[in-house]
């Protein structure tokens, strides 16, 4: 069973918006951070926006700040990436992914433990 879905990726205009949901098949608040990481044709994985499990830590890299914003709900298991003001270089596919223990780079790629498939969001006029 995977654990981690993605949905609600799709084609949308600069300037546009979408919304993200991971939602996992068991609790959320089970694993110590969860997030979303992208990747663009031809370029590595990146780590965009993750959150801890009690909340009160969360990392945005620096090209998605002011524009996108991470939230969890608990009771429905489901982590959200809401995305304003898409530009077409935010065009990857986003991956929804967690980590079952603590660590100080919270959105490394390198330290997930668990990997959802994809969504891919394309932004283009």
């Amino acid at each position: 069973q995977v654990p981690l879905v993605e949905s609600g990726g799709g084609f949308v205009q600069p300037g546009g918006s979408l919304r993200l949901s991971c939602s996992a098949s068991g609790l959320i608040s089970d694993y110590y951070a969860i997030g979303w990481f992208r990747q663009a044709p031809g370029k590595e994985r990146e780590g965009v926006s993750c959150i801890n499990n009690s909340g009160g830590t969360i990392f945005y890299a620096d090209f998605v700040k002011g524009r996108f914003t991470i939230s969890r709900d608990n009771a429905k298991n489901t982590v959200y990436l809401q995305m304003s003001s898409l530009k077409p270089e935010d065009t990857a596919i986003y991956y929804c992914a967690a980590r079952d223990l603590y660590a100080s780079d919270l959105c490394s790629t390198f330290g997930m433990d668990y990997w959802g498939n994809g969504t891919l969001v394309t932004v283009s006029s």
